[in-house]
């Protein structure tokens, strides 16, 4: 793949900010969007705009195939079985709480276990500690290696006949560590649990097969692929999201309103209370189109290779601390000796480079690596070498500014 044509198709990457050309390295945040996917969600706000399913005019017919029609290209693009087991929701963290409050309310109670890791994004611990309170359940943590990877030894340690509920990041979106979800999916499965997946770091960088996972819950956000933001999926198993209740009432997941009772419909739309997201299940569609046509291994392949560069690049940087494995996804997290990592990044910001700081939405994982915050500089199929070498060279401008500084 070419990077360098890929980036053409980014309208927002043709830019300078500050005086310099735009070199944006914050995708775990949020990617940019290509033409293709604006051009899909702008001509349905300006040829085919309305509601969905009820209507029986025009208009509504094809807002329903575009709507329907995305569902059945995330459920091949993520290889799940039924199109009843897509389900869209308004991102990850929306997906995670679904199944903490519908499934996990229901099915632990006292002396059962939940097994998390330290590295999860506060999505992924703070529904399972709301839920832990409320049923008696208790919350453990796998203990993560000095790389910040994780051991299998120590999944079986921590996963018992106790551990009803297993969930974990897929890839971390501070080191970058790539989990072995499969594995530890049959052993979850072994102990009689069910495995919940956060796939907002894995799905735009990687081919995922949620029946090779065996994953019971896999959940992902559009915004992190060249989607829109505001759109999301949860996919789950149909057998146990026909045992679930939902927990938005209203719009097109009733059946029948009585009085004093109702009834849902079936799945997908039982979860998918209210207007569904139109225009962003549309925008996620495209951009799945737009994935595709690349090859999810051939991203894949690009990022290693950009991380393994990053890595190397930045090893030479004097006074340079990386955190997390050797071998990781495209993303690089690092802090300089002395110098605040929101400094970083606001120097970073003047030579045009976007980077993120800050505690990433894991504050567990700073505690546990001794930091308070870190700069992240996080790539995707649109980044380059020449990206890295600038970052490189806005990071040692970095360090002479704050020598200078401090002399």
């Amino acid at each position: 793949m070419d990077a360098k044509l890929i980036r053409e198709q980014f309208p927002i990457l043709n830019q300078h900010v500050n005086g310099h050309p735009l070199v944006y390295l914050d995708s775990a945040a949020t990617s940019q969007k290509p033409r293709s996917v604006i051009e899909a969600m702008d001509k349905y706000y300006r040829e085919y705009n309305s509601n969905v399913h009820r209507g029986v005019h025009t208009l509504g017919t094809r807002a329903t195939d575009g709507y329907e029609g995305a569902r059945e290209k995330v459920r091949k693009f993520i290889n799940a079985d039924k199109i009843e087991e897509i389900i869209f929701m308004r991102g990850t963290t929306t997906a995670i709480n679904t199944v903490a409050s519908s499934y996990g309310r229901e099915n632990l109670s006292e002396g059962d276990e939940i097994v998390i890791t330290p590295m999860e994004h506060h999505s992924n611990i703070i529904p399972w500690q709301q839920v832990a309170k409320v049923t008696g359940a208790t919350l453990k943590y796998i203990p993560l290696q000095e790389d910040g990877t994780i051991s299998l030894d120590d999944v079986r340690k921590t996963v018992t006949k106790q551990t009803k509920i297993v969930s974990m990041m897929y890839v971390s979106n501070v080191l970058g560590t790539i989990n072995p979800i499969k594995e530890i999916t049959k052993i979850a499965h072994e102990n009689g649990a069910i495995m919940v997946v956060d796939g907002a770091q894995s799905t735009p960088h990687m081919k995922v097969d949620v029946q090779d996972l065996d994953c019971d819950f896999y959940a992902f956000s559009a915004h992190k692929m060249c989607g829109p933001t505001g759109v999301g999926v949860l996919y789950g198993k149909k057998a146990l999201l026909e045992q679930m209740e939902p927990v938005e009432f209203g719009g097109e997941m009733i059946d029948f309103v009585d009085l004093y009772d109702s009834t849902w419909k079936e799945l997908p739309w039982k979860f998918e209370g209210g207007t569904p997201i139109i225009a962003g299940a549309i925008g996620l569609g495209a951009a799945i189109d737009f994935l595709e046509e690349i090859g999810l291994d051939n991203i894949e392949q690009h990022e290693h290779k950009l991380a393994q560069y990053a890595l190397n690049r930045l090893s030479d940087v004097e006074g340079m601390e990386i955190y997390g494995p050797k071998v990781r996804a495209g993303l690089v997290t690092f802090n300089i000796a002395d110098v605040h990592p929101h400094d970083v990044a606001t120097v970073l910001d003047t030579e045009g480079i976007a980077v993120r700081a800050g505690h990433h939405c894991a504050q567990p994982l700073m505690k546990w690596l001794n930091v308070s915050a870190t700069a992240r500089a996080s790539f995707y199929l649109y980044n380059t070498e020449q990206d890295v070498d600038l970052l490189v060279n806005g990071l040692i401008k970095t360090k002479e500014y704050f020598g200078d500084v401090f002399i």
